[in-house]
């Protein structure tokens, strides 16, 4: 009887835990997904917005004052309240700074009333960067562009940083020249024969690599579940095989290590790539 009884509620609560695990498997995504929108806004926002919307906010305090403007002039007993406040904490407490720091705070105050006039940060830089990206694109600007990057590499420390950080720039966001294959996700024989690696071509070898080495891609072999990272490898064209898989399918495929499979729906997806063996013994052959 009591081995029954104890049966009976082991079986309770290996069904209690599998449900919580089942419930937290469908919220777990929704939640991280909203976690990780919120934290890029939050970024957004505080690093790249609200330091336009001071310098805006800043505008429009000197405007206001040098206009005659008396929606943010502060009154003759608040200044003198200001005055002895900076008296006491040690701030300039002549009656123009006193009358300037509370312009500035009534202009603060006027803002944040109003919760809109927060996405004129966002906004502005949004339409600078396209701006940008259009003057960038013709001949002038590339010429600007190119002198400013030519002083900027003149400084130490940032030319050993700056040009390999432009090109990963370049890589992911640059035009289809500058992304090369980057949407060829292949298989490859590593670290020995007969484990299969998935990867993501980055492009042609140089021609050092292919002087030494015969005619050869560069390919990154993204970490397991955190494809992010990971690390580069150099292979013989003949013996890296394409598979038909997007980027993204391999990406979530990788970070769910394996469980979420592309070939669902699809039977050629993800077939078994044939080995590279015979290519190399028809190299080593001729």
């Amino acid at each position: 009887m009591e081995s029954s009884k104890s049966e009976s509620s082991a079986k309770k609560g290996s069904g209690t835990s599998r449900f919580f695990l089942r419930g937290l498997g469908v919220i777990l995504p929704s939640v991280l997904t909203l976690w990780i929108l919120v934290a890029a806004f939050r970024f957004i926002d505080g690093n790249i917005a609200e330091p336009i919307n001071a310098g805006i906010r800043l505008v429009v305090a000197s405007a206001s004052e040098a206009s005659g403007n008396t929606l943010f002039v502060p009154s003759a007993e608040e200044i003198r309240d200001e005055q002895a406040r900076a008296t006491r904490v040690r701030l300039d407490g002549s009656e123009e700074a006193a009358r300037w720091r509370l312009v500035r705070e009534n202009v603060a105050n006027w803002w944040s009333a109003r919760w809109y006039l927060d996405l004129a940060g966002l906004v502005l830089a949004i339409l600078a960067v396209y701006i940008l990206g259009r003057l960038v694109g013709g001949y002038l600007g590339r010429r600007l562009l190119a002198a400013f990057e030519s002083g900027l590499l003149t400084v130490p420390g940032i030319r050993q940083v700056y040009p390999a950080l432009k090109q990963v720039v370049e890589f992911l966001f640059g035009s289809e020249k500058k992304k090369l294959n980057f949407n060829r996700v292949v298989m490859i024989e590593y670290p020995r024969l007969g484990l299969w690696q998935m990867g993501l071509v980055t492009g042609d070898a140089t021609p050092e690599i292919v002087a030494a080495c015969g005619d050869a891609v560069t390919v990154f072999i993204p970490n397991s579940p955190a494809p992010f990272s990971g690390w580069t490898v150099t292979v013989p064209r003949a013996d890296v095989r394409e598979i038909p898989l997007t980027v993204d399918e391999a990406l979530r495929y990788l970070v769910s290590a394996g469980v979420v499979v592309p070939s669902e729906g699809n039977p050629n997806k993800l077939s078994a790539p044939q080995s590279a063996q015979p290519d190399r013994e028809r190299r080593g052959e001729a």
